[in-house]
């Protein structure tokens, strides 16, 4: 009986113990840890007080009982510094995920060894580096490098392709060089076996396609990178198009995202070129819109919104788009409606053949994604020849809406006062609807701008002159020049218009993309400016207006009550943001610990080389004593600091 109340005991003061020392090294240092953390940390100080003991001697332990303790609670304090800079929290929970974490870096090995093997095979090891393209003199370089990494980009699989696609539409960070070679890339795959098909049409539909569909093609009408495109007969005897994702399409996108992050970072940290383009934000914003492309819901939605946008009473536009068969549409599989026709990269016998006014459909088109940007704000975002149809009736019609943009109101007001200001010829207006474009610097020498758009203006926009490609990657250089960042959604906004370029190249050499989209913002200022549209104008900005005229009668007698009586006053507050306070709470925190840090390891030093002060034991003296605790205590607020610093540069925005 008594054993096993000692034992009882023992074990209570062993975990009160253990508790104790945890908690008081997790509050010293500020974190949150786990309960595997928390008992090694006690653990570990409970062994070395042991030893400390020992190492003192059974003579002058009950005077350094305090040291003691001190040193305990120093030893659980670097402890857990230490596992936590080795093991950051949340690294021991993962321990039974590591067998896969482990498969998952050898898979993400061989693929960096497979990228750096194409790499190397296509020239491009110091091209990384940015060795020899900077400069007008390097102009023959980049051009073979930009072949060398098309040529690159293209055997390393889907999703560098599509990354190259997107880079080709961003003149304000690529040199012309490597637009134009981007603009080339593609990428031919097989088509995936009917089964695999089937196995995900039926994961999808939750019964055979057989249930859905009365007829199903197996051979697919169009095999791409992430997705596969059959035509098929619904039981109810609709003609529809059926978009089946590869079922090996997710992992595969999921691994080379990943590396593509840490690349961009890497490129972002060790090279100016990835600094200037901010090659980690470009990464992000890519793997988002990929995602979104393998989520084949997004895609219905997108269409649903567009569609709906098309609807509207101010929209004109005779394009038509696919219907969606929602009922049967799921994350990777995709059913619309059939629209017979022929591609327009195909078309130009049969619209010579029926007569059509190739004018007439250029200008329908361009109205049509001129009408997605500038009134609905969901356009659709790669409209190429191939994605745009001539049908069977003479009707034009829009496919694939995997890849869209979207653009706010605000944005789409800035967008048609450019156009309205290049439709005047006036650089300052234009100079104005630019910067409510772009992201802006803090110092932006506008006069400068407004001369350089003048300038700009007058190479691309004078009577005679056809704007093309060239302009767009002149208007973008010239915005990085000046500091100014293009928002994603911009240039989302001028990739649709440089791509629907090819495609009224095709329908009409030499169509004035520029004049085109000039006489569309007239016209829809023109709608907006009439009795109608200015009563619907009056009558929102009234709404939103009420409350604030039904409280401004008494703010107004406040102000001139606080005039009378002399007690107006302006009040400015400093700090007033959130993070700076606590930037500089974190500042005086961190001086403040290293000036106590300092001074009491300084008095313990000095404590310590004294003869004087009581004497505790044969070679002890009072003052010694405090000595060794104003030590380990100065040891313990050096850690405290040593520490914060670490987990400041660890964590991100701090």
């Amino acid at each position: 009986m008594e054993l096993t109340l000692f034992l009882f005991i023992a074990a209570v003061t062993l975990v009160l113990t253990v508790s104790l020392l945890s908690v008081g090294a997790r509050r010293l240092l500020g974190l949150r840890i786990g309960k595997v953390r928390a008992t090694l940390t006690g653990l570990v100080a409970m062994g070395s007080s042991g030893l400390i003991g020992a190492a003192m001697g059974e003579a002058r332990r009950g005077a350094l009982i305090s040291v003691q303790i001190g040193l305990t609670v120093l030893v659980a304090v670097g402890f857990l510094a230490l596992s936590e800079a080795v093991l950051p929290s949340g690294s021991i929970s993962g321990v039974v995920r590591w067998p896969q974490a482990v498969r998952r870096r050898l898979a993400r090995t061989r693929r960096y060894a497979q990228l750096s093997r194409i790499a190397v095979r296509h020239g491009l090891g110091g091209a990384v580096r940015g060795r020899g393209l900077r400069g007008p003199d390097a102009a023959g370089e980049r051009g073979r490098v930009a072949g060398d990494l098309r040529l690159a980009l293209e055997e390393a699989g889907a999703t560098f392709v599509k990354l190259g696609q997107v880079l080709s539409t961003r003149y304000d960070l690529l040199p012309p060089e490597f637009v134009t070679e981007l603009t080339k890339l593609q990428h031919q795959v097989a088509a995936e076996p009917w089964a695999e098909v089937e196995k995900v049409l039926t994961e999808e539909l939750g019964k055979e396609p057989a249930v859905f569909f009365a007829e199903f093609d197996h051979e697919p009408l169009a095999a791409g990178s992430i997705a596969q495109v059959h035509r098929a007969r619904l039981s109810s005897g609709e003609e529809v198009v059926v978009k089946v994702q590869r079922p090996g399409a997710r992992p595969v996108v999921d691994r080379d995202l990943d590396i593509l992050f840490r690349m961009g970072q890497k490129f972002e940290e060790h090279t100016a070129w990835g600094r200037d383009m901010g090659a980690l934000e470009l990464a992000e914003g890519f793997a988002t819109s990929l995602n979104e492309e393998l989520d084949f819901r997004i895609e219905a939605r997108n269409m649903a919104t567009i569609r709906a946008a098309a609807d509207r009473p101010d929209v004109v536009s005779t394009v038509r788009m696919p219907l969606v068969h929602e009922d049967l549409c799921g994350k990777r599989v995709l059913v619309l409606e059939w629209l017979s026709g022929t591609p327009l990269n195909a078309a130009g016998g049969l619209i010579e053949e029926r007569g059509l006014d190739r004018t007439e459909l250029a200008r329908r088109l361009l109205e049509c994604v001129l009408e997605q940007i500038m009134i609905g704000g969901v356009f659709h975002a790669d409209p190429h020849p191939g994605n745009i149809m001539l049908l069977d009736d003479g009707d034009l019609g829009l496919i694939d809406f995997g890849s869209v943009g979207r653009i706010d109101r605000v944005l789409r007001a800035a967008l048609r006062n450019l156009l309205l200001a290049i439709h005047r010829s006036d650089p300052v207006a234009l100079s104005d609807a630019l910067l409510e474009l772009v992201d802006r610097g803090e110092e932006i020498d506008e006069m400068r701008l407004e001369r350089a758009l003048g300038r700009f203006m007058a190479r691309h926009l004078t009577p005679g002159v056809r704007p093309d490609r060239e302009m767009f990657a002149d208007l973008f250089l010239l915005v990085a020049r000046h500091g100014l960042t293009v928002p994603p959604e911009i240039a989302a906004t001028f990739r649709a218009l440089a791509t629907l370029e090819g495609a009224m190249e095709q329908l009409v050499p030499g169509f004035d993309i520029v004049a085109e989209a000039r006489t569309f913002a007239t016209g829809q200022l023109e709608r907006k400016l009439s009795p109608k549209s200015l009563g619907e104008v009056f009558s929102e900005e009234a709404l939103a207006l009420a409350p604030l005229l039904r409280r401004l009668p008494r703010r107004v007698e406040r102000i001139t009550n606080s005039l009378e009586h002399g007690r107006l006053g302006v009040r400015v507050r400093l700090l007033a943001d959130e993070r700076d306070r606590r930037f500089v709470r974190s500042l005086v925190h961190d001086v403040l610990l290293t000036f106590l840090g300092g001074v009491t390891g300084l008095i313990g030093v000095l404590l310590l080389g004294t003869d004087k002060g009581p004497t505790l034991g044969d070679s002890l003296s009072l003052f010694q004593l405090i000595g060794y605790n104003l030590m380990v205590v100065s040891c313990v607020l050096v850690i405290r600091v040593v520490f914060g610093i670490f987990k400041s540069q660890r964590t991100p925005g701090r």
